[in-house]
């Protein structure tokens, strides 16, 4: 592989702007694992986010760095990564993050900065750039971790509907109030789990691209840990906007269907780490959450409102993409 040359200014630039993605992936998704415990009143928005935000750091002693490999060495051809594909990339996918968090739309970071890297990668080199069988992996869980999210989320919903048949519906909430702060912290580990190594797989790609590290050399530590730490901190100052979406206008959600959304998203993340897919935590747990209202009955899912959030989706990455395009362009010019 061709080595870069590349300043260290430079380098440490895209680092920060990496982790500033990051943080922005923890602010916008944190959403996702606390909606469902605070729109169901078990716990208050500021203690959610910080319960989050621990177990989203918790994460790095429990998975291995498989969606950081792939990201990092899967996706792009490694011959055509370079500073300005990597800065391309990273400012389409922050874009699109903070539009879409303005507007309080559920979108995917993670296929934000996946459209971001196909974007700043064919602007410079043509679909020839991309790497079609790590790419296909990631666009078949498009479909498979939100159905994944709904089915498990179902059984769920369906299994502890049969185990609790004779309470009372007193006692089934008193109950899952408690068990859903076991169910939210399993959702923001898997969370932190899959989407931080993320990151480190853009800042592990770039440190090849310099030079920094060999093809074959594991990642440092002090790139984990920085990851893992500004997702946590992003998390941390997650916005209430998309909290709103995700945990009442889709479906009202009592304790009992927040604790089976957050069990269906958590194994579903827990799934797709292991086989070292990056997967959408949005996708995940908006497929959890409608599974869990669609047991209920059909109608007490909101359709309108999923369709729109299903609209974000398939728009997010030809935006991003779009967006890193430009960026790639306009970072010829200023780096």
């Amino acid at each position: 592989m061709h080595t870069l040359q590349i300043s260290m200014y430079v380098l440490a630039l895209l680092i920060a702007l990496a982790l500033l993605f990051d943080f922005m992936n923890g602010f916008h998704d944190a959403a996702n694992a606390i909606a469902t415990v605070v729109s169901t009143g078990v716990l208050k928005p500021q203690t959610a986010v910080a319960m989050a935000a621990l177990f989203n750091f918790v994460a790095i002693l429990i998975f291995h760095l498989k969606v950081a490999s792939t990201v990092g060495k899967g996706t792009i051809d490694p011959q055509v990564i370079d500073h300005y594909v990597v800065f391309g990339a990273l400012i389409g996918a922050i874009c699109w993050n903070f539009l879409t968090w303005y507007y309080g739309i559920p979108s995917s970071s993670s296929h934000a900065l996946i459209g971001g890297l196909i974007g700043a990668a064919v602007a410079k080199s043509g679909t020839d750039s991309l790497m079609m069988a790590g790419l296909l992996k990631i666009i078949a869980f498009i479909v498979l971790s939100p159905l994944l999210g709904f089915i498990f989320g179902s059984i769920m919903m369906l299994l502890v509907s049969w185990l609790f048949v004779r309470s009372t519906p007193r006692r089934v909430d008193k109950w899952f109030r408690r068990m859903q702060l076991f169910s939210a912290s399993m959702y923001s580990l898997g969370h932190g789990g899959n989407d931080a190594q993320k990151t480190m797989g853009v800042i592990w790609m770039l440190l090849i691209a310099s030079g920094s590290l060999g093809a074959h050399d594991p990642l440092p530590l002090w790139v984990i840990i920085s990851c893992y730490s500004a997702i946590s901190f992003g998390t941390l100052f997650g916005g209430w906007r998309i909290v709103k979406t995700m945990g009442q206008r889709i479906t009202k959600l009592k304790p009992v269907g927040g604790f089976c959304a957050e069990t269906g998203g958590a194994m579903t993340l827990f799934l797709a780490t292991a086989l070292g897919v990056p997967v959408s935590t949005t996708h995940t747990i908006t497929g959890a959450i409608v599974g869990v209202g669609s047991v209920q009955k059909m109608s007490a899912v909101r359709w309108g409102v999923a369709g729109n959030i299903v609209w974000a989706w398939i728009f997010t990455i030809p935006a991003s993409a779009l967006v890193a395009a430009i960026a790639w362009w306009i970072g010829m010019k200023i780096l």
